[in-house]
């Protein structure tokens, strides 16, 4: 299991850092929030790349139906390209319970749905090196070979980790085309569990032993032992990533912000295990 950070928020010079002390204490990659304004996640995640070499990087998450996915792709790109190859790209439709502000975006969950889709596509064939794309809800069309060529990314495939719905069967089937799976259970509650019914259910699907598992929550900063052990049933239920969490609000205040510098500072919850070897 690998283990990354979701930084929920403050100033770009406070995020900056702590994803720089992020990678000294040994965590495996950091994520951060994209909302519709403050803080742009792929600037502040290009200026991580800079200052760190093995951190893992991408946002928690990408609404990508409210997005151009020839932007995003460009984003995400850049961010492979300026980080050496450590792009990840978590994408999801949107939510619309929350109070994040409305633009004016598409809020039909089924159209939502099927432009994610087509996004996903669309991303594909850019960093593959091709011009053009037409599908139901987006049209590219470039006859410049040089920008295709120029935007390559790393990566030979950059990850994409998209939200799949269980047991939602169509929801669930996007994932097989991903590279990863950000579970979110309609019963309302997860558990490893439902997360090892996921793992059985992508397996029977013929999905990739490779495709990433992403389990997420909080663990304590000061006890090691009871991290470990709260994310060790994660492990065995068959979680590739394990991504702590602060989601409470205020996400910026001076009190979130130490409790995150105070658990980024204790590593990730392996060190429990590896001290007891």
């Amino acid at each position: 299991m690998r283990y990354g950070l979701i930084l929920p928020g403050g100033s770009a010079v406070e995020q900056l850092e702590q994803a720089v002390a992020a990678e000294a204490a040994g965590w495996d990659g950091v994520f951060v929030w994209e909302a519709a304004y403050g803080v742009d996640a792929w600037g502040l995640l290009t200026a991580i790349a800079a200052r760190t070499s093995r951190l893992r990087l991408g946002t928690m998450l990408t609404p990508l139906p409210w997005r151009r996915p020839w932007k995003v792709a460009s984003q995400v790109a850049t961010l492979d390209q300026v980080s050496s190859g450590r792009a990840t790209l978590a994408v999801g439709v949107g939510a619309v319970e929350t109070d994040l502000p409305r633009t004016g975006e598409e809020l039909d969950l089924r159209t939502r749905a099927a432009m994610m889709d087509e996004g996903i596509d669309l991303i594909r064939e850019l960093w593959a090196g091709r011009s053009s794309y037409h599908g139901e809800y987006y049209d590219y069309e470039c006859g410049r070979d040089d920008l295709a060529q120029v935007g390559r990314p790393v990566q030979d495939r950059i990850p994409i980790w998209v939200v799949g719905v269980w047991p939602r069967p169509k929801s669930m089937r996007r994932v097989l085309r991903c590279d990863g799976v950000l579970p979110q259970y309609q019963s309302g509650h997860d558990s490893p569990d439902d997360l090892g019914q996921v793992r059985s259910w992508l397996t029977a699907q013929g999905g990739s032993p490779d495709l990433d598992i992403i389990a997420e929550g909080e663990t304590p900063a000061h006890d090691p032992a009871a991290a470990s052990a709260l994310v060790k049933p994660w492990a065995d239920a068959g979680a590739t990533w394990w991504l702590e969490t602060r989601w409470e609000m205020p996400h910026h205040s001076p009190e979130r912000m130490h409790q995150v510098r105070s658990r980024i500072a204790a590593g990730p919850p392996v060190r429990a295990a590896s001290a007891k070897e």
